[in-house]
């Protein structure tokens, strides 16, 4: 390492106070507040409405969510215990349909539970807090692989884009779609890096330039239709985005808008990559029609971001969070065990069979 770089950490643990403090991203770029969150509501709220974001953040949260609200049970067996853990557990899965790492870190959650139903009820809250803190401690290190894979596919001085934000804060550490960029950057590889703007939410203008700014990263800002020229004057040579579900097949569930970047890509001859956590890989889903795409409210697209409504009063809105990138414009899938190519049915399944 050349060039340490200093690291958000966007969700944390106060074990001593009961307290799930984060990152508020939703008042990101114009301030940098932490919330103290006592309630399950409170981290309920925090997932639907984006005061954190990104699949492993999200599924972070959830873990120390659903461990918190666990360990104010007063519940003395273990499956009056069990009950409410359950509780909790399903209120928090309601929170966001799309981002499997919800589900797969709660359902692990429940798991290490079960493991320890012969324990006390004291040993078990312990057990809870030790697995969510491996969840967090795994995603650092799955983070850093994932950048370590992604590196060997880019070259110094390139310009890559990004949509969205799968940096640091919306991970343990380092991003997914960011960590080669920061390695790189750690590294001295001098990357130009266009970020989309990323409407309606904006991730790209408010998360991703701010969090790369901070590091110290070459970023520029783009708005989303501005993609396509940026490609055909060979500014771009490689485009990296994360994801919130990946399919047998290798269709990716991403943020609205990332399949039109991937089309943009295929037709300019720029590789795609989707920087992607086994957790994310969903093998249940078999297409991207498996996959639920959330709806958001309305008001992200006419008066969300503006002083004034920037839309007639009353007009209709259609507002996915997210789309389905096929899995013929993707040119790899990149996890921390290593790059899967097409075909993906058989690529993605042995990637869970491998190694360290």
């Amino acid at each position: 390492m050349t060039n340490p770089i200093n690291v958000i950490e966007s969700v944390s643990l106060d074990d001593r106070n009961d307290t799930l403090v984060l990152l508020d991203q939703t008042v990101l770029p114009n301030k940098k507040e932490f919330l103290n969150l006592t309630e399950v509501e409170q981290v309920w709220d925090a997932i639907y409405n984006l005061k954190v974001r990104g699949a492993p953040a999200i599924g972070i949260a959830a873990a120390f969510g659903v461990y918190l609200a666990t360990k104010q049970s007063t519940a003395e067996t273990f499956d009056a215990l069990y009950d409410d853990f359950r509780k909790h557990k399903d209120y928090l899965a309601t929170s966001r349909p799309t981002a499997v790492n919800l589900f797969w870190a709660l359902d692990r959650m429940e798991r290490r539970l079960h493991a320890e139903s012969a324990s006390s009820v004291a040993s078990i809250k312990l057990a809870l807090k030790e697995e969510a803190d491996l969840i967090k401690k795994e995603d650092q290190e799955v983070c850093e692989a994932i950048g370590e894979h992604a590196l060997t596919l880019l070259k110094p001085g390139w310009g890559l884009l990004t949509h969205c934000n799968a940096g640091t804060i919306a991970t343990a550490k380092y991003g997914t779609a960011l960590a080669p960029i920061y390695l790189g950057q750690e590294r001295g590889y001098d990357f130009k890096v266009f970020a989309d703007e990323t409407r309606p939410l904006l991730q790209g203008a408010r998360l991703t330039t701010w969090e790369l700014n901070e590091a110290g990263v070459d970023v520029t800002l783009i708005a989303d239709n501005m993609a396509s020229i940026v490609m055909k004057e060979n500014k771009v040579q490689a485009v990296l985005v994360g994801c919130d579900r990946v399919a047998a097949n290798g269709d990716t569930a991403n943020k609205i808008g990332t399949s039109g970047v991937a089309i943009l890509a295929k037709y300019h001859g720029v590789p795609f990559y989707v920087c992607a956590p086994l957790s994310t890989i969903d093998l249940q889903s078999k297409t991207g029609d498996d996959i639920e795409i959330e709806l958001r409210p309305q008001e992200e697209i006419t008066s969300k971001w503006y002083s004034e409504p920037m839309a007639p009063a009353g007009v209709k809105a259609y507002n996915p969070a997210f789309d389905v990138t096929d899995h013929e414009l993707i040119t790899g899938i990149v996890t921390e065990k290593g790059i899967a190519y097409p075909p993906y049915r058989d690529s993605l399944a042995k990637l869970f069979h491998k190694e360290d």
